[in-house]
């Protein structure tokens, strides 16, 4: 039992304290409860937590944090009274994903998951010395970006500026775009960023429509105790181009930026505000990009049993836009047959403005240690307007979100939860017309442990949960989708080695700009088509994974078998028409993913040295009635990524570096440049800290590797970064 002798009805108390390092470093984002209740608070950057309202009597209450081995010791605590609990973990750099809020909405303490998760630690995020959370994420194994949409185990493919398959959060608070579905990677400042975490497999048993492939969920730095402030500046350099017949330039081009926050906080109240501006000349002819934001977050100790949170952001970019690179004839080509680095005259007058934000509250209110119950509701709107050659686009869109939710634990293993969500989105643009969208869902999931191990540790966990999802389009008629999932978790001995299982059915509901969308595509001379009668995409997706425990001192792996079998797949399809050919959107594909997902950690040298090496094999089969089965296209089949990390002292270096097979197939290959290759990109970095002043170096693509990932896009350029950071 991890809730020892509560006393039921007894008065209750309140814990504090710290959570250190066993070297006394403070360990911001550890989660700190009662493991199996409904007690859990996280540290804030000082370490430090506040934990109520605790039952008097003994209570058992641990501590976990990435990258750290977790810990527990009992508190006694008096009937009104408040009691102090201090923890040091130990450094574990072997320690695979010790913290799970994504699978079950609710955290767990170093239990094993019945799905792959993995995370971006806030040391992750600080040392990679990154703009926007993206391209932190995108270092994880299985995961890959393209032009800016997320590819999870390969289930989304590329379709520019037309949805995910994948489902992002802030918090918890669904923030995908109202309009066309995508993510805003840039919603949230990197430096309120507390982690990352990814769901790898189909999610919207809990989470609904765009978790057909996966989740990530950005959480939020919680406002400190005292008063604090912490001011970051950026600047780089793009390198030129690898040859000198590709030069556009005469000068080396710049980036740079800066963005600070205050806080202050007591036990009972805390606000904290953010506001920042960056610049760059970008590495391609047309690439200049400004952005600004402010973002501001609050926490209220309501009542002793209540907490609120409240948070916004808002941004917004200017930026020139190279839609494609020049072919030969359409610019100063010096007689080449393409210039990667050029657009073609008659595009240099392409701009965008884009605006995105959000506002969302929520509140949780702890009934007792077996119940308590969660409310939120949100607000996010993005506001775009495109200038093009002969034409001008703008949408804008606004979504509203609430959801309610209740936790309850019968006891200190089981849980139950069950909530219900409504979203409803709204469009005014001329390319996607005026139009709604109405979701309502109920869901519920039950987690049951079966049997106990010796020692008291716990043994194989169940879960099992569903979830139905009604859409309207416009008002019309509701359509119902379900969406079932079943896993489990299975320890294998005592040193942490375990199995998973899971299988579940994600979807994700077209979305509105897929829907009405009547543009003429500049990349392809083609006109796009509406299609009302879009279905929701369906599919299967299996899962078999597992951990080995520490071997050889130093390494740890963890892999996964998965499998998805997909339906209704929304692809481009070309269309002839007596006036020409035209594109829409269809639900034309059935597909097939399968693969490996595995991971290698090794911590030799009394851990001062930390690498890790990911590789996923990726299997697509692309089945349309009366067409040959095709690989789905941009889907690479292999993917390597190396990381590493070496510390001494103040001082630390490390190196990232990402391989991806150069993909099969393309859509609409006989339409735009077929060009492609495999990506190969090294990254490497250094990192000064001490006291309050930290230095981050970053080069980026350090080979000026030239290589694309979408058609006539070029991939980034090496990049040099500083990065300056001062905290108190």
């Amino acid at each position: 039992m991890l809730l020892l002798a509560p006393q039921q009805g007894a008065a209750q108390g309140v814990l504090r304290g710290t959570v250190r390092s066993t070297q006394g470093a403070p360990i911001r984002g550890a989660m700190v409860g009662v493991a199996g209740s409904t007690l859990y608070a996280q540290t804030d950057a000082g370490g430090r937590y506040r934990l109520a309202p605790l039952p008097s009597g003994e209570v058992r209450v641990r501590a976990a944090a990435i990258g750290y081995s977790p810990a527990a010791r009992v508190v006694t605590l008096a009937a009104n009274d408040s009691a102090t609990a201090d923890f040091a973990l130990e450094p574990s750099p072997l320690e695979l994903t010790p913290l799970d809020v994504v699978s079950t909405k609710l955290p767990h303490f170093g239990d094993n998951p019945s799905t792959s998760i993995t995370q971006v630690s806030p040391e992750e995020i600080d040392r990679r010395a990154v703009n926007t959370i993206d391209e932190a994420v995108d270092k994880e194994p299985g995961i890959q970006f393209l032009n800016g949409q997320i590819n999870i185990r390969g289930s989304t493919g590329y379709v520019q500026g037309l949805n995910s398959r994948v489902l992002f959060l802030v918090d918890g608070v669904p923030m995908n775009q109202g309009d066309r579905g995508g993510i805003n990677w840039d919603l949230v400042p990197v430096d309120q960023i507390e982690r990352v975490d990814i769901l790898k497999g189909a999610g919207s048993s809990l989470y609904g429509s765009a978790a057909l492939g996966g989740v990530v969920n950005v959480t939020t730095r919680d406002v400190p105790v005292g008063i604090h402030e912490r001011i970051r500046l950026t600047g780089g350099m793009f390198a030129d181009p690898p040859h000198s017949v590709w030069n556009f330039r005469d000068q080396p081009g710049l980036q740079g930026g800066g963005d600070g926050t205050f806080s202050y906080g007591t036990d009972i109240f805390g606000a904290s505000v953010s506001g920042g501006a960056r610049h760059s000349d970008g590495y391609r002819e047309q690439d200049d990009q400004r952005h600004w934001q402010v973002a501001a977050k609050s926490r209220w100790q309501a009542a002793p049993k209540t907490r609120v949170d409240v948070s916004g952001a808002w941004a917004d970019d200017r930026y020139d836009v190279p839609l494609s690179w020049c072919t030969q004839g359409q610019c100063v080509d010096l007689g080449q047959a393409y210039q990667p680095f050029k657009v073609d005259t008659g595009g240099r007058i392409s701009w965008t403005d884009s605006r995105k934000g959000y506002v969302a509250a929520q509140a949780r209110t702890v009934v007792s240690e077996h119940f308590a119950w969660q409310a939120r509701g949100s607000w996010s709107r993005t506001d775009f307007f495109d200038q093009r050659r002969d034409t001008s686009e703008f949408g804008i869109s606004n979504r509203f979100g609430a959801e309610l939710r209740l936790e309850a634990h019968p006891d200190s293993t089981r849980t139950v939860l069950v909530g219900s969500e409504a979203t409803f989105s709204d469009v005014t643009s001329d390319v996607f017309g005026n139009h709604s969208q109405s979701e309502f869902s109920a869901y519920g999931e039950v987690e049951q442990p079966v049997g106990h191990r010796a020692g008291g540790r716990d043994g194989a966990r169940l879960n099992a949960g569903a979830r139905i999802d009604f859409l309207a389009v416009d008002g019309g008629s509701l359509s119902a989708v379900v969406s079932p999932r079943l896993g489990g978790s299975f320890p294998l001995g005592a040193r942490g080695a375990a199995l998973r299982a899971s299988i579940g059915r994600g979807f994700r509901a077209p979305s509105m700009a897929e829907r009405f969308v009547n543009l003429v595509a500049s990349e392809f001379g083609l006109r796009v088509i509406p299609n009302p009668a879009l279905l929701p995409e369906t599919a299967w997706s299996f899962e078999l994974g597992g951990r080995t425990a520490p071997f050889l001192t130093f390494l740890r792996a963890d892999g996964a078998l998965f499998w998805t079998e997909a339906q209704d797949l929304i692809e481009p399809t070309l269309i002839v028409t007596t006036d020409g050919p035209v594109i829409q959107l269809q639900n034309v594909a059935k597909a097939r993913i399968a693969g490996l997902d595995a991971t290698l950690l090794a911590a030799p040298l009394a851990g001062r040295l930390t690498t890790s090496l990911g590789y996923t094999y990726l299997y697509t089969q692309r089945r349309v009635p009366g067409s040959p089965h095709t690989p789905l296209a941009y889907r690479p089949g292999h993917q390597v990524k190396l990381s590493a990390d070496y510390s001494l002292g103040s001082a630390s270096v490390g190196a990232d570096f990402r391989f991806a097979s150069r993909p099969e197939r393309i859509e609409l290959e006989g339409f735009v440049d077929p060009r492609r290759v495999p990506m190969k990109v090294l990254d490497l970095r250094a990192q000064w800290a001490h006291g309050p002043l930290a230095l981050r170096l970053l080069v980026a693509n350090i080979l000026n590797y030239v290589y694309n990932l979408v058609p006539q896009t070029l991939a980034p350029v090496r990049t040099a970064t500083l990065t300056a950071v001062w905290s108190h």
